[in-house]
């Protein structure tokens, strides 16, 4: 049974939530072997986003490959993942699997790991209906009282569009506190639905959109360019804050549109679905050619990926690193006055 600890509450998610990936050893894309998982890439990693200012850190996600590690692999990483970070900020790790009593296994050893949560999405095999998925998230919860709840929402991922209906029945778990959250054009609905009961997190380029509609509620987002390097989401954090307070959006705007124009090439033919056939690989192509940190390469059998569209994940990497570089010299400016 996990040992006892203080469950986190949705007033304690605000800012920049990095989405890590699993970093990689130079053997991950072949099959036949076993222990793939940089610890130390994993170790610098943290520091690094903690130094910088992050709020929080999601993981085993996706492009963190929880649907291709090895049992073994996940419990090093996420290991890791806790020990570096040592209480400093909030970490939930992945624990999706196929069905309720795998989920529950691996939610209770990260929790008695310390991980102060999970990010959970559905098991995939059928395609839920909401009595299904709800009653999922219910008995995890049972089961792991004391662990926080991230709902993965990635419709294309778990075959569930994760409507209203399902966010009005969750929102009376305490354990589900926030979401990973794409569904923008719902976004004041869900809100309403929930009665502020979940911290819906829209990805980075759509914090802007979701603070001007909601201000007081919308504080947390989440951020694949944490990892291409932090000074941009971390200084677009801070500006939107100060946003808030003068009223003056225009800085925020800017930034918001350079996000944006920084992701823009990762998504094939600008389609999401396409991207998302090849998520994991655009991902951490991208990554590595921002170079903040070596996401390595990726493990079968999502390792095979068009070139042209491989391209444009660095041409993305390439444009998150030039932001970074300069929001780090306008943060050293700040820092020096």
């Amino acid at each position: 049974m996990a040992k006892s600890k203080p469950l986190i509450t949705t007033e304690r998610v605000t800012g920049a939530w990095a989405i890590m990936p699993t970093p990689a050893k130079s053997n991950a894309s072949d099959w036949r072997e076993q222990d793939t998982v940089d610890l130390d890439e994993t170790a610098r990693v943290v520091e690094g986003l903690i130094a910088a200012g992050v709020d929080g850190v999601l993981a085993l996600g996706t492009l963190g490959e929880c649907a291709t590690l090895t049992w073994e692999e996940q419990h090093a990483f996420m290991a890791a993942l806790i020990d570096s970070a040592a209480g400093r900020i909030p970490v939930f790790v992945g624990t999706t699997s196929l069905n309720t009593r795998e989920t529950v296994r691996q939610t209770r050893i990260a929790s008695d790991m310390g991980a102060d949560g999970t990010m959970l999405g559905v098991p995939m095999w059928c395609a839920p209906s909401v009595p299904v998925a709800v009653q999922f998230y219910r008995d995890v919860a049972e089961a792991c009282p004391d662990m926080g709840i991230c709902v993965y929402a990635n419709a294309e991922a778990f075959k569930f569009d994760f409507p209203t209906a399902f966010w009005a029945q969750v929102a009376s778990i305490p354990q589900v506190v926030s979401s990973k959250y794409n569904s923008m054009d719902r976004l004041l609905q869900d809100i309403a639905a929930t009665r502020g009961q979940i911290k819906f997190l829209p990805i980075d380029a759509a914090y802007y959109g979701a603070a001007r509609m909601e201000p007081d509620f919308c504080n947390a987002f989440w951020t694949n360019n944490a990892v291409c390097g932090p000074a941009t989401v971390i200084q677009f954090r801070d500006t939107i804050a100060a946003a808030k307070v003068s009223g003056d959006w225009s800085a925020a705007k800017t930034m918001a549109g350079e996000i944006g124009h920084a992701l823009a090439t990762l998504f094939p033919n600008g389609s999401f679905k396409e991207f998302s056939t090849y998520n994991i690989g655009l991902e951490k192509e991208r990554m590595n050619a921002a170079g903040w940190m070596n996401a390595g390469p990726v493990r079968p059998p999502y390792h095979i990926v068009p070139e042209p569209y491989l391209e444009g994940a660095r041409e993305s990497g390439r444009r998150a690193a030039a932001l970074h570089k300069k929001y780090t010299a306008q943060l050293e400016a700040v820092a020096a006055e």
